[in-house]
């Protein structure tokens, strides 16, 4: 028979039933429990790299052992001459001899494909598309660079000319370079122009960009320095360089999921990569430079990485000249600039342009022997190519900020130049001789964390891409002079800090963050 204390205890236990039955309080946390598992699912659905599965060890551990326990003498003669141990109050003086400068990791030989590849599986679709980019002409009409906005001489150079969607023939005059840098640039050719611009009414139109789930993925591990499209029409493919000297592709193309997803994962470097450029005639091939003093050659048919330049000094950032793909541009150490012969393997020019590092270097596309390079030392200059032979060579015009210049890159026509500053601005050059100052205010107080944003320019020059320090890519409109939409999705996640700009698609947009992932935004 049950006690006055258990039948208590059971009808406690009756009502509280009843109650949570009442308040349907089980069937909520089914649902909750059921939407967290769903979400962790498509978590770890999501694109990524996938790393090798470390082997396992097979060397026995080691006991370490003291000489004294193993019987033996001491590998000492005593203390060092010149070691003093004297008091006074808490002092004690130590005289310790120089510690020994450690040695570099960097391999200073061709690295083969099997020794810097970190991908799970193979890597050779990448090898497959690359060559497949090579065998067939994969270029449409150029947007950005050589065929855009064709200024009128008769035209003031602020004047923008508008596009149209016919095929028109036009004559681009472009004066040959001294002998001494390339004999490339004929005097006078024909280029088919198509200018192709998106038109946004109102400022500027959102809804005519999309991000989709799929076109979403972490490429890299480590904080991401550079992305760049593959400059090519029909394939679809993303390259970036991160923090701790990996180079990662993706192939948006590809739909197969036991192939990586399309993402292959290289360790060329030690230190982090701070330029990729594709050869201008040879999509096979892709040069890479590193803080760790390296420019390597990815040569997709050997396989290998070859080794084209090693230096002790850090190499802060590359480019090529249009129609010039024999020769690199780059930038070492503080303010030292680089001209290198790859042909003959050997540097032509070398000048100190810069009180501190050079972080950009970029070429007019309608005039490639002037060139444009952004400073930590708080300057954007302009250099003409044809009269750098003295040893201390003037600018054309210098852009001054009053912090860090991290970026100043030309727009497609070729009239302005767009320069990224930590002072909170975005400055632009124009006229006929750059003459025109003028700048615009944006937020780029990044932190220590993620990459210090740069300023794209977009298919025209209507809009200037950079990141947003809430998670969006602002939108700025240089004749505006202000911002003028925000690109933001639910699916960018992080801070967008360094973009890119397909030269082929137009639409087509990507975001890179700290974490390694890449967001490309298509159009609809």
């Amino acid at each position: 028979m049950a006690t006055e204390y258990e039948r208590k205890r059971l009808e406690n236990i009756r009502r509280n039933d009843e109650m949570m039955a009442a308040l349907n309080v089980r069937a909520k946390a089914s649902s909750l429990l059921s939407a967290a598992t769903a979400t962790k699912r498509s978590r770890d659905e999501s694109k990524s790299f996938k790393k090798k599965k470390p082997k396992p060890a097979t060397t026995p551990t080691v006991i370490r052992k003291s000489l004294r326990t193993r019987g033996l003498n001491p590998d000492s003669g005593g203390l060092p001459d010149g070691f003093s141990d004297f008091r006074m109050g808490s002092q004690i003086t130590h005289h310790k001899p120089p510690s020994p400068k450690k040695q570099s990791p960097r391999l200073l030989a061709p690295l083969p494909f099997d020794s810097a590849y970190e991908g799970d599986g193979s890597y050779t679709p990448l090898v497959d598309t690359l060559l497949g980019v090579e065998s067939k002409s994969c270029r449409g009409n150029l947007v950005k660079g050589e065929i855009g906005s064709v200024k009128d001489e008769n035209e003031s150079p602020m004047v923008s000319t508008r596009s149209t969607s016919r095929v028109s023939k036009v004559f681009v005059k472009k004066e040959e370079p001294d002998d001494s840098f390339s004999d490339c640039v004929k005097k006078e050719f024909d280029i088919p122009v198509k200018p192709e611009k998106i038109e946004f009414e109102d400022g500027f139109d959102q809804d005519l960009l999309s991000l989709e789930p799929h076109n979403v993925a972490r490429v890299v591990p480590g904080r991401i320095f550079v992305v760049k499209f593959l400059p090519c029409q029909n394939v679809k493919m993303v390259a970036a360089g991160d923090k701790l000297g990996n180079v990662g592709f993706w192939n948006l193309d590809c739909e197969n999921k036991e192939d990586n997803d399309g993402i292959y994962l290289f360790t060329p470097h030690s230190a982090p990569v701070s330029s990729i450029v594709f050869q201008q005639n040879s999509l096979s091939k892709v040069i890479t430079s590193s803080y760790d003093g390296l420019i390597r050659l990815m040569d997709v048919e050997k396989s290998v990485f070859d080794l084209v330049y090693s230096t002790d000094e850090a190499i802060f950032s590359l480019s090529q000249r249009p129609n010039d793909e024999q020769s690199l541009y780059f930038s070492e150490d503080y303010g030292m600039f680089n001209i290198w012969d790859l042909r003959a393997g050997k540097s032509v020019f070398h000048w100190e342009l810069h009180e501190q590092r050079i972080n950009s270097i970029d070429f007019n596309p309608q005039n490639p022997h002037v060139m444009a390079t952004s400073s930590t030392d708080g300057t954007a200059c302009l250099w003409d190519l044809r009269s750098m032979g003295a040893k201390k060579p003037k600018t054309l015009t210098t852009l001054n900020h009053s912090r860090a210049v991290h970026s100043a890159y030309f727009s497609p026509s070729g009239l302005l130049l767009a320069s990224t500053s930590l002072d909170n601005y975005i400055g632009i050059l124009s006229g006929s001789n750059f003459e025109n100052t003028y700048k615009i205010y944006h937020n780029n107080n990044t932190s220590r964390w993620i990459s210090k944003f740069r300023g794209v320019w977009g298919w025209d020059d209507s809009y200037i891409y950079v990141g947003n320090l809430s998670k969006k890519i602002d939108v700025i409109n240089p004749k505006l002079k202000r911002t003028v939409m925000e690109l933001h999705n639910p699916l960018m996640k992080a801070i967008p800090c360094r973009i890119h700009c397909h030269p082929y698609n137009v639409g087509t947009l990507a975001g890179s963050t700290a974490g390694g992932q890449v967001y490309v935004w298509t159009a609809k």
